[in-house]
């Protein structure tokens, strides 16, 4: 898959060991260019449906698996196609002397209409975790003007802003 960006705090040394957490991440585009989007009510920031792969899993059916439980939307498998791949490395913020690095994989798909119940972890579920469709421009604002004490948290949504810049960039070349 290709390589969107690469962010990286640099805020670690070289010697802490590497804990790997890739995931995968729908983008699902609707007419007039909106997007299905993942909406934290209680922080206020828009994300990618999707998340983590199990290590057994393969990153189509992590895909799958995630949208519907965090989104409640049925990915149509056979519409599943790469849009590119963003690495992130930075300190761990849950275990000392570890780098956390993430390697983010974005894909294009389309859904059923049919929109079912969310299956949301502990921490989404705190977040007030809610399926929106709005603009990207929308999206993009709302990202940008997040902030942020926890650096984690910061870069994360960062890294979903930049990539709804270049999905933007993309439709509008169309």
């Amino acid at each position: 898959m290709n390589r969107l960006f690469e962010m990286d705090s640099h805020d670690y040394e070289d010697s802490y060991k590497i804990f790997r957490r890739p995931s995968a991440r729908a983008v699902i585009l609707k007419p007039n260019k909106t997007i299905a989007l993942v909406y934290s009510v209680n922080n206020r920031y828009y994300k990618f449906p999707g998340g983590g792969i199990k290590d057994d899993e393969e990153r189509r059916t992590a895909l799958i698996r995630e949208v519907k439980e965090e989104a409640g939307l049925s990915v149509i498998s056979g519409t599943i196609r790469e849009f590119g791949s963003v690495l992130r490395r930075q300190k761990s913020d849950k275990e000392e002397n570890t780098i956390f690095e993430q390697e983010n994989f974005y894909y294009f798909c389309d859904c059923e209409e049919e929109i079912g119940e969310q299956n949301l972890d502990d921490y989404e579920a705190e977040a007030g975790f809610v399926l929106r469709f709005v603009s990207l421009d929308e999206a993009i604002k709302t990202n940008g003007e997040f902030r942020s004490d926890n650096q984690f948290d910061q870069l994360m949504i960062d890294r979903e802003r930049r990539v709804l810049e270049l999905i933007k960039e993309v439709i509008d070349e169309d």
